[in-house]
Formats: structure tokens, C-alpha cells, sequence
């Protein structure tokens, strides 16, 4: 007699769940805010010592400064021949820029606004005739080069004089430049272009890898900046100055709430959230005071939550060069400040065209440390018949402190207008958002780099693990 036995269900694999949460030492976050500490104990107790680590923060940025310009070149042109369409990139681009110059106006716009409101110059009294100037002699040197150039050599400055010129000096709107041209060429050779692509990328792929190892000397890094900033300049912040130095980081606050807040909002996301998803970035430029030594980690992040890769690798090398918020928001306060601690009241006709200037000499600046005093300084030049351009000397003590708070803003501001243009033009993924925003552990860039790892073909077509 025969048995009739129940049929089995199939086998199925599990469903992978949630990825487990790493222990809290396991966090990079982690790590650099015991690195920030440090260097914050650092600087009030041993300041002499404090103010000899810089070079820890120096070597790190150089680490990474060094894979940035391969990098953005790689990504920006993965990202517009991976389009496939130059009418398409074209308008993808057109809307990069347009974005990005109106936040940039709405940043100089809120500067020139607070600075008038708070008038924290009109406190200091100085006369222009007895002031020493003599601490900006190098800043004024840089930036009367720069002003000197005016618009035909900034229009020279974007082309390179040779195609690795722009790598060797690190000049990343060149790279930018040269990135373009050659996706434009790779996208008219159609198919026979997509081997060039392939190998771009993982070019770009093998600088991430580069990044990743990096990444772990940031809490030095964090440690060594922070330990200078507080022993070279730790008894400024108690000066009149510090009343200047508020009024910015407020600014940026607000710029950050009231500006881009109802942007994510009507984007369809929590700034919050976003915020949190960056934590680990946010805390890197803290201690660093550069934005450059996360861009591959944005890369990698908001491709994870959403954005196509070409909006990514198109929007986020862009928004470096012409989405300086942070940027904005600290010339026109500087120029203000200025003007007020010499009693000279500028005519809103000035301030005016003032902000369109600085809207034009912004672009292009770099995130490193010190580059928006030259920018700031270089600006004045073309308006020094109304506030003195020896004024710069005042805030040169202080703009170590200032420029992580440029750098904080431009970093965020840069992966908000990143989600903001994949939503205008129709690629983002919303439902992917909403899910990383709610476990930002869904974008680890270590986890993120494992599944890539596991879903590449090899260059013999097969998948990957069947050899």
C-alpha cells in the first residue's frame, strides 16, 4: 500500500533583511568625533602643540586630493556619455546650472540681509588710515593676480594648457572642462564608444578603493585640524570678531532651514533625514575644513539612495565649482563686515552690484581651506573706490573658522541640489529615498562597494563567481 506524502513547498532563498547594525566603534563617524575631541583638548591644553598639527590635516587632504581629479573626470564623463543623447545631457546640464545659480543668489542674498541687520563691524571703529594691513600682504598679493584677469582670463583659465595639465595642478573646473569634451566625443562614436565607458568607470571604481583606505587616516586628520585651528587661533574667538563669527554660522543655519528646507520639502523629502544620511561626511569636513574629501563618498551615497548615476556623476563634480553656498554667503557677509568696521555705509544700489559680481567671481572657486578669502579678497578689488580692500587683514585670523562653516554648507548644499535635479527631471527614485533616509546603513560606502563587487561582469561577459 502506497503512501501519498504532502508536496513540498519549493526552496526558496531567504529574503535579505535589513543589513545588520555595525557595533558604534565600527562607524567612521565615530571615530572622527573622538578625533575631533582630541584635537579640541589638544588645542585648549597644549596650544603650542596644537598649533604644530596642521600638517596631520594637510597630509590627509593631499591623500585625497590626489584621486579627486581622476575621480571627477571619470564620473562627469561616465555620467554624460552614460546619457547616450548630448540633447539630453545638454538639458540635464542646463538645469544643473540654473539650480545652482539661483540657490547661490538666494545665498548672497540672506548674507547681505542678516550682515545688515546685525551690523557686527560697526562695533570696531577703525580708521583706514592707521590700519595695518600687513597681515593680508599674501592674500592681497593672490587675489589682485586673480582680479587682474578679469573675465577674458577666467575664460582662459577654463581650458588647460595641456590635456593632463589640469590633473597635475588639480584645477578642477579644467577637469570638469576636459571631462565634458571627451564624454561629448564618446557619446558621438555610439556604440563603439561604450568600451571607452566601461573603462572609465572603472577608473573611477579604483579610485573610490583608493578613497575607502584613505577614509580611515580622516580621524587624524579631523584630530590634527582641529587641534591647529584651537591652538594658533583659539583666543580670537573671544575678540570683538567673534560677534562676526556668530552672525555667519547663523546665517549658514538659516540659509540651510529656511532656504533649503522648503526645497527638500517640496522635493519630497526630510532635510533632517538627509542631514542624518551624511552625518559621517558632515563630521569629516568638520575636522578637515575641505568638502573635497568626501566627494567620493557623495558619489557613492546618492547613487545608493536613488540617483542614476549620470545625474550623479554629472550634478555633484558640477556643484563643486559653481555651487558654493557656503562660499557666497561668507563674501558677501565678509565685503559687508568690512565696510561697517570702517563706519562706511554702502548704498543697497552697491550691494546690488555687489551680489551680481560675486555670483560670477564664485564660480569656480575650490573647496579647500582658504580658497573663498582669496575669492572674498579678489571681489573687493573690483569695488575698492567703496569699502578698502586692506579691510580683508581683519577677518584673515578667523577664517579658519569661518571656512568649515563654507565648507559644511557647500557640501550640503551640493547633495540637496543633486536629489533636487534627479526630481525636476523624473529619475529619481522616491521610493528608494524614503527607504535609505530611513536606514541610512542601506548607503554604507563599505556595503555599497561589496554589492557592486558582487553584481560586476567580468570583461568575458560571464557573471561574476561562475568561473
Amino acid at each position: 500500500m502506497q503512501t501519498e506524502t504532502a508536496p513540498q513547498p519549493p526552496i526558496t532563498s531567504p529574503t535579505p533583511g535589513p543589513p545588520a547594525r555595525k557595533p558604534l566603534w565600527q562607524h567612521l563617524y565615530f571615530w572622527v568625533l573622538i578625533g575631533i575631541t582630541a584635537g579640541i583638548v589638544i588645542g585648549l591644553t597644549l596650544p603650542e602643540v596644537g598649533a604644530q598639527m596642521k600638517w596631520l590635516a594637510d597630509l590627509f587632504i593631499k591623500l585625497v586630493k590626489v584621486v579627486i581629479a581622476p575621480t571627477i573626470f571619470a564620473t562627469v564623463a561616465v555620467g554624460i556619455a552614460g546619457l547616450g543623447n548630448l540633447a539630453k545631457a545638454g538639458g540635464l546640464a542646463f538645469k544643473t546650472v540654473v539650480y545652482f545659480n539661483v540657490t547661490t543668489v538666494f545665498a548672497l542674498g540672506i548674507g547681505l540681509v542678516v550682515i545688515n541687520l546685525f551690523g557686527p563691524g560697526r562695533r570696531l571703529g577703525l580708521d583706514i588710515t592707521t590700519f595695518d594691513a600687513s597681515a593680508a600682504q599674501g592674500t592681497l598679493a593672490s587675489a589682485g593676480a586673480a582680479a587682474g584677469e578679469g573675465l577674458t582670463g577666467f575664460l582662459l583659465h577654463l581650458v588647460p594648457s595641456s590635456f593632463f595639465g589640469a590633473f597635475v595642478e588639480g584645477q578642477l573646473i579644467q577637469v570638469l572642462v576636459m571631462a565634458i569634451l571627451v564624454a561629448c566625443a564618446i557619446t558621438m562614436l555610439g556604440e563603439r564608444g561604450k568600451p571607452a565607458v566601461a573603462a572609465l568607470d572603472t577608473i573611477a571604481q579604483v579610485m573610490f578603493g583608493v578613497i575607502k583606505i584613505v577614509m580611515w587616516f580622516a580621524p587624524l586628520g579631523a584630530m590634527g585640524g582641529m587641534a591647529f585651528t584651537i591652538g594658533e587661533y583659539g583666543g580670537a574667538i573671544l575678540g570683538s570678531l567673534g560677534y562676526f563669527m556668530l552672525s555667519f554660522w547663523l546665517t549658514c543655519l538659516l540659509f540651510l532651514f529656511l532656504v533649503l528646507g522648503p526645497i527638500c520639502w517640496w522635493s519630497g523629502f526630510s532635510i533632517f533625514k538627509y542631514i542624518r544620511m551624511i552625518r559621517d561626511e558632515l563630521l569629516i569636513v568638520l575636522g578637515t575644513s575641505s568638502s573635497e574629501t568626501v566627494l567620493p563618498r557623495m558619489l557613492a551615497k546618492l547613487e545608493g539612495a536613488g540617483v542614476p548615476k549620470s545625474v550623479v556623476g554629472l550634478t555633484i563634480p558640477t556643484g563643486y565649482s559653481f555651487n558654493l553656498d557656503g562660499t557666497a554667503i561668507y563674501m558677501s557677509m565678509g565685503a559687508i563686515f568690512i565696510a561697517q568696521a570702517f563706519g562706511i555705509e554702502v548704498p543697497i544700489s552697491t550691494q546690488i552690484a555687489l551680489l551680481v559680481f560675486m555670483l560670477i567671481s564664485s564660480n569656480g572657486a575650490a573647496g579647500v581651506s582658504g580658497a573663498g578669502l582669496v575669492t572674498l579678497a579678489a571681489s573687493l578689488a573690483a569695488f575698492e573706490s567703496v569699502i578698502p580692500l586692506a579691510g580683508i587683514a581683519l577677518i584673515v585670523g578667523i577664517d579658519r573658522f569661518m571656512s568649515e562653516g563654507r565648507a559644511l554648507t557647500n557640501l550640503t548644499g551640493n547633495g540637496i541640489g543633486t536629489l533636487v535635479v534627479a526630481r525636476w527631471t523624473g529619475q529619481l527614485d522616491r521610493e528608494r529615498l524614503a527607504e535609505v533616509l530611513d536606514n541610512p546603513r542601506l548607503v554604507d560606502p563599505e556595503r555599497l562597494a561589496a554589492e557592486r563587487a558582487q553584481t560586476a561582469t567580468p570583461p568575458d561577459g560571464m557573471p561574476a563567481g561562475t568561473h
